[in-house]
């Protein structure tokens, strides 16, 4: 496309009035053109990013929504949503999207509902992660073809496995995961998420995690629990109360009955490579997959009342990201630090929940009164008892910041105890995820760049 036509086509984005969204399945290329019209009319609270490619070289698009959409901001949480994991599993394209547009519009019309969320999370929407499997998708209920990658790959059985690792020692071979898999890896490098949900189609649950195990201390009795168990029943339970439907338990035909609409992902059926245990485990998000149609690939005419059905659940869900308590780790010198260790009595994570490059945590708990712990090399182990209040009908959890305390050097010998222990062999991969010096930014094709172009063009209309 020249120049000339980039110029041209923004100049038509920026002039022509949003206009009602169709409720139908957009293909790619309209999805992609809606995003960008959606980000060049609001550029101050929306900014449009790609995390990558999909085999075939479609981009996976991003829109990030919020206060300061283009950034991360210290005391705000992010959010994100992933829809079409699977190509044939449709329903989650059509809610980003109407999602999208709700929250815009409530924005826009001082809506107070949209502006608490906006003004106080960063709000991450990646509509399709299966571009190349939705191309190939047919439109029957169950069994649709579509639902692998280009390379005949299922997505969310692609994933490093914590449990397969713990088992044969396997090694995370990044480079040999499938494009896709590879780019919500890098994703994940360059946002500290704490909430997020994947989209599915073909029940009617919302499922948690772990979805797998090695049958040690978390297997019991037939689930595979996580440390942080309560608080997964208690998101389930979150978007499944606040669906039309789900949380009654048996409204697929087709699919056994599930109480209150939940499940622990390993107690329906154990998989292995998972995204929600991945997050969980490697970049310390917790994570949902939302199963939200009985059918993978609803007719066009149910899809208003399927958005109504899930409208509130996933407004809900979003405000969860505000539980718990929130905060920074500062140094001897008040400086915050990344990698500063910080835990909780009585949960004992796989991989230890560390502070990130802001010198930030953030744990989602429920209110009650909890022990922590922060350890820092070079610095005294500080622990604190917390009474954390329920956060989400505020829209900020607690914030608590915690200020550790130099080890005094006696001799010229540094104590045994400054040093961490080292992290188990599969924990090594968060490491490099997360402490990693410069961050890469996610890269925009011709049409992105072109996004650059509509803020100027904008300043000199207005």
């Amino acid at each position: 496309m020249s120049s000339l036509s980039l110029l041209l086509l923004f100049f038509l984005l920026i002039l022509t009035p949003a206009s009602t969204l169709e409720f139908r399945y957009h293909n790619n290329r309209e999805i992609e053109q809606h995003l960008l019209q959606v980000n060049a009319s609001n550029p101050d609270i929306t900014h449009l990013y790609s995390i990558g490619q999909s085999v075939r070289g479609q981009q996976l698009w991003v829109l990030a929504l919020g206060l300061s959409p283009r950034r991360h901001t210290v005391g705000i949480p992010e959010f994100k949503y992933v829809a079409n994991m699977h190509g044939n599993e449709v329903l989650g394209r059509v809610l980003m999207l109407q999602l999208i547009d709700d929250l815009v519009r409530g924005y826009r019309k001082n809506e107070t509902w949209s502006l608490q969320l906006l003004n106080s999370t960063r709000i991450h929407i990646l509509p399709t992660m299966n571009p190349d499997g939705f191309d190939a998708s047919n439109t029957d209920c169950q069994y649709s073809q579509g639902r692998l990658n280009y390379n005949g790959i299922d997505l969310n059985r692609n994933f490093p496995d914590a449990f397969a690792g713990l088992k044969r020692r396997q090694q995370v071979d990044e480079e040999k995961r499938e494009a896709e898999v590879r780019a919500v890896i890098g994703w994940l490098r360059t946002e500290s998420f704490v909430l997020s949900a994947n989209l599915h189609g073909g029940a009617l649950v919302a499922s948690y995690p772990y979805d797998n195990s090695n049958g040690g201390s978390e297997h019991v009795g037939g689930a595979s629990i996580t440390p942080d168990d309560d608080v997964f029943i208690h998101l389930a339970k979150v978007y499944s109360h606040n669906h039309a439907s789900m949380h009654h338990g048996d409204r697929c035909d087709d699919s056994r009955p599930f109480l209150e609409g939940i499940t622990n992902g390993y107690q329906w059926y154990p998989l292995s490579g998972g995204m929600q245990d991945y997050n969980y485990v490697w970049a310390q998000c917790l994570e949902l997959t939302l199963e939200v149609s009985c059918c993978k690939f609803p007719p066009v005419k149910q899809l208003p009342a399927l958005w109504m059905e899930n409208r509130k659940a996933l407004l809900t869900y979003i405000q969860q990201v505000h539980l718990g308590v929130k905060g920074r780790v500062f140094d001897g010198s008040g400086v915050p630090v990344q990698n500063a260790v910080v835990e909780v009595k009585g949960r004992s994570n796989m991989c230890p929940f560390r502070t990130d490059r802001h010198g930030e945590y953030y744990r989602l708990l429920l209110p009650g009164s909890y022990s922590f712990t922060v350890t820092y090399p070079g610095h005294e182990v500080l622990t604190e008892t917390l009474d954390i209040p329920y956060g989400p009908d505020k829209y900020s959890a607690m914030k608590h910041d915690f200020l550790l305390r130099r080890i005094a050097m006696t001799t010229g010998r540094a104590p045994a105890n400054l040093t961490q222990p080292n992290p188990t062999p599969s924990c090594n991969h968060t490491l490099q995820l997360e402490a990693g010096g410069a961050i890469t930014r996610p890269s925009w094709t011709g049409l992105g760049v072109g996004l650059g172009l509509v803020a100027a063009l904008r300043s000199l209309i207005n």
